[in-house]
C-alpha cells in the first residue's frame, strides 16, 4: 500500500470508530419508554419465576410428606 492509501485507510478506520463511540454514548444518555417497559417486564418475569420456583418446592415437599 502507498502512504496516501494507508493514510486514507487509517482515517476511515478512525472515523468509523469515532462514529461508533458517539452512537454508544448517545444511546446511554436517556432511557425511553420502551426500555423502561422492558425493565418492568424483566422484573415481573423474575418475580413470577421466583414464585413458580417456590410453588415447585412446596409441591416437592408435599409429595415427600413435609409441610411448610
Amino acid at each position: 500500500m502507498k502512504n496516501s492509501q494507508k493514510n486514507i485507510h487509517s482515517a476511515l478506520v478512525m472515523n468509523s470508530l469515532l462514529v461508533a463511540m458517539i452512537a454508544l454514548v448517545g444511546c446511554q444518555a436517556e432511557k425511553g419508554p420502551v426500555e423502561k417497559a422492558g425493565k418492568d417486564i424483566d422484573k415481573m418475569t423474575e418475580k413470577a419465576g421466583s414464585q413458580i420456583e417456590k410453588a415447585g418446592e412446596k409441591i416437592q415437599d408435599a409429595a415427600k410428606g413435609d409441610k411448610k
